[in-house]
């Protein structure tokens, strides 16, 4: 049976709610969408830009849901269905519900932002705070300002640890988000220019990304990646907060935990450190340097909670890229044919520029076979600003680094790369991802590395499925014994 996580009475007060019907018992678990609610669920009915799941109500019952926070407005139509919890806010309702979840909470709590990084860290971190004792981390990249009070009313008290990833898109949007979790370890993956629509510099950006030190609790630490040109500022800020500790960690000698030696394989990195005075060597279970960088930082915040270095170590050995950061699956362009095989590495969850740098990096670590080659299937970067088509066109220096041999792009800001590109790199552009597609499939072949990147609303994650989809693994044969 689900462990109780809320009492059906205890809802009540940190809702600040009146209720219509019989409460439940409790409930198991807390949901805003009804294509993955749960039977048990308190389904918290949020009014989004597309759509509000006051219509979702009735579904909700039908799935199982134990009760439903509603506003006041719809109370008397969906009395009918199920025991309300009736607001005048239901967002707010559900922040406050976060509130109270923090509240109670005995976990050592970390947050994480940064431009690039963030999901990745969040991940390695559940890994290893998990091998350590009962875990709590975001779902997804929730990291909004629904999805960070989400997370936190799904806190169970029970949890020992917890994780909550925070982003942003515009100055002043972390702020109240961390004073909601109030972390004890805060971390910085790096600053890059991402969301540049919305502000003048990369220093604003530094700016609102250091918002996250000001919720650590007193006496907690600050972690910062003391490599970019923005450390200052982060610095500066990390100091004028509640921390008493703040820890830096990246390439440079200085760091409190320095990358001292990296060795890139096929599916994962050797990498030694020195960190807070000791020299650790561990294997990484995801490739690329970018992610041995940010284990550094999971390194720092591990050991902030308590756990020692042997554990962390072990524990990064079992890390796994996820889906669309870094996967890598071997392919088949005829699947009766042992020799056709190719690797696809699927890096199209979102991009930027420092992003997209890295997976070209990750992309020239791999080992094409025979002779296939190396190719990079590129869509638009957005949320640039002005300075798209320039950021776009200075990847051309990348692709050369990375020894690229063929480049594909999708998207009218990927066009000022793909003509900047000498003609023998050029494989082929297209408006969108859809119509890449089947010039990348067509041009596919043994031995090939391919690696596909782009902005979620590039659609690049479509043309990886359709690539994987189109040239699956054969099913393994069955022999019959007679």
């Amino acid at each position: 049976m689900s462990e109780i996580l809320w009492s059906g009475l205890g809802l009540v007060a940190p809702l600040q709610a009146r209720v219509l019907g019989l409460p439940p018992h409790g409930v198991t678990g807390i949901s805003i969408d009804t294509r993955t609610l749960q039977p048990g669920d308190l389904f918290f009915a949020i009014k989004g830009d597309r759509a509000d799941g006051h219509d979702y109500v009735v579904a909700a019952f039908e799935r199982g849901a134990a009760a439903a926070v509603v506003d006041e407005a719809h109370a008397d139509a969906l009395k009918a269905f199920g025991a309300l919890y009736i607001v005048h806010d239901v967002l707010k309702a559900m922040e406050d519900l976060g509130r109270a979840a923090r509240q109670r909470s005995k976990a050592r709590i970390i947050a994480v932002t940064g431009s690039v990084g963030k999901t990745s860290t969040k991940e390695m971190l559940r890994k290893v705070l998990s091998d350590a004792g009962p875990t709590h981390a975001s779902d997804k990249s929730y990291n909004n300002h629904w999805g960070v009070p989400l997370t936190l009313a799904r806190l169970p008290e029970s949890a020992r640890y917890a994780v909550f990833e925070i982003g942003m898109n515009h100055p002043g949007e972390i702020t109240p988000l961390v004073a909601m979790v109030r972390p004890h370890v805060a971390l910085v993956t790096t600053v890059a220019p991402v969301h540049l629509e919305h502000f003048a510099d990369i220093e604003e950006i530094a700016k609102a990304k250091a918002e996250i030190f000001s919720g650590i609790v007193k006496g907690g630490v600050a972690i910062i990646h003391r490599d970019i040109e923005t450390f200052p500022i982060l610095k500066e800020a990390a100091d004028a907060s509640p921390a008493r500790y703040v820890l830096t960690f990246g390439a440079d000698a200085s760091a409190d935990a320095c990358l001292t030696e990296f060795q890139p394989e096929e599916h994962f990195s050797r990498v030694s450190v020195r960190a807070l005075g000791k020299d650790a060597s561990f294997r990484l279970g995801a490739p690329g340097r970018h992610m041995a960088i940010n284990a550094l930082a999971v390194v720092l915040a591990a050991r902030a909670v308590g756990i020692d270095f042997a554990a962390i170590s072990a524990s990064l050995a079992g890390v796994a890229p996820a889906q669309g950061r870094g996967a890598r699956e071997t392919l088949w362009r005829d699947r009766d044919d042992f020799n056709s095989r190719f690797i696809l590495i699927d890096e199209s969850y979102n991009a930027n520029p420092a992003s997209m740098r890295a997976a070209l990096h990750l992309l020239a670590s791999a080992q094409p076979l025979g002779e296939g080659r190396r190719i990079a299937v590129l869509g638009d970067m957005l949320e640039l600003g002005p300075a798209g088509p320039e950021l776009h066109e200075a990847l051309k220096e990348d692709i050369a680094e990375a020894g690229v041999d063929l480049v594909f792009a999708a998207g009218p800001l990927m066009r000022h790369l793909f003509d900047a590109l000498p003609e023998d790199k050029r494989g082929a552009w297209a408006e969108t991802a859809a119509a890449l597609e089947p010039l990348v499939a067509e041009a596919l072949r043994a031995g090939d590395v391919a690696m596909v990147k782009g902005s979620n609303g590039s659609k690049l994650h479509t043309l990886a499925a359709g690539l994987k989809t189109r040239y699956a693994a054969p099913e393994p044969k069955t022999i019959e014994v007679v």
